[in-house]
């Protein structure tokens, strides 16, 4: 098969339709979500909307997640005084509903019925407080580090990504990492594919994705990234540190080993037909889903 139809019909595979069951439960939850969060915060009027792969277009359907921004205006104080208030305040109002997971700034929704408890819905929400007027930067609560805050900005984030002309690519890369169990974080792996195709975006799909993997496996002591949000004041060197760069340039190799020794379906595997569950299966699609996703501790809520 054509290697280029081959990478589409892969891409076409992790697409969640408008129509999908998985679809559907998110924006249900979504809506959940907002409505608690306006019916108790209603005299802050936050700011409520989707970040992460679904604004960023970079969602697969093998590990996908919703991240719902929560965003309270900076002289606010209805919800908390401070930013740790803040988040805190929101997990106790999520917990009317759902099961909530603290994470370091993020608050991971789950099922709390008693028969299906803890499945994950794979959904983060993000709260935060808006640094001024504007409603541009936001700074986020961030349970370790010294600041304990973290300066970020959802559409420098999107926009970085969207306007990269890369999401085909990054969505295939983000599928190669969960099948292969990389511990990169999706948000670092898109800054570093954005990178690396600087000056190869004309390149076909799979041109892009061997120089990626190329790149990676012989260069990956001297690739950096930075926050296009906050570039000077959120060090990620953390979350690609020598461990992270020596499992990333490990797998790229053999990757292209794979592919010069046999085909790309022994790097994606076969075409699965995108099937769409039955309605009154949401549940156990959602049980599936859990179990298969390596769920993601995103630093903010743009990873993502």
């Amino acid at each position: 098969m054509d290697e280029e139809k081959y990478l589409k019909q892969i891409l076409d595979s992790q697409t969640l339709t408008s129509d999908s069951e998985e679809l559907k439960a998110l924006q249900e939850h979504r809506a959940n979500v907002e409505n608690l969060l306006r019916q108790h915060f209603s005299a802050a009027s936050p700011t409520i909307r989707y970040g992460g792969s679904k604004a960023k277009g970079t969602m697969i359907k093998e590990a996908y997640d919703l991240d719902i921004i929560s965003y309270f205006p900076h002289d606010d104080t209805t919800a908390g005084e401070t930013l740790e208030d803040i988040y805190n305040n929101v997990q106790q109002v999520l917990s009317i509903k759902y099961y909530v997971e603290p994470k370091p700034s993020a608050l991971r929704i789950k099922d709390n019925d008693p028969e299906s408890y803890a499945v994950d819905f794979h959904i983060d929400v993000v709260p935060g407080r808006y640094t001024d007027d504007s409603k541009t930067d936001v700074f986020l609560y961030r349970s370790s580090g010294e600041k304990k805050r973290l300066k970020t900005n959802l559409d420098v984030h999107i926009n970085h990504v969207k306007q990269s002309g890369s999401t085909d690519a990054i969505r295939l890369l983000k599928l190669w990492r969960v099948r292969n169990g990389l511990r990169v974080k999706h948000f670092v792996l898109e800054l570093l594919i954005i990178e690396l195709f600087k000056g190869k975006r004309s390149s076909n799909l799979s041109g892009q994705l061997e120089h990626v993997w190329q790149q990676l496996s012989e260069n990956s002591d001297k690739i950096s990234v930075q926050d296009p949000a906050n570039p000077t004041g959120n060090d990620l060197s953390e979350l690609l540190n020598s461990a992270i760069r020596l499992e990333l340039s490990s797998v790229a190799e053999k990757t292209i080993q794979t592919l010069n020794d046999s085909s790309w379906e022994d790097v994606f595997g076969p075409i699965e037909e995108n099937k769409e569950g039955a309605r009154g299966e949401r549940i156990e699609i959602l049980k599936k889903a859990s179990a298969a996703v390596v769920t993601q501790t995103k630093p903010w809520s743009h990873n993502l």
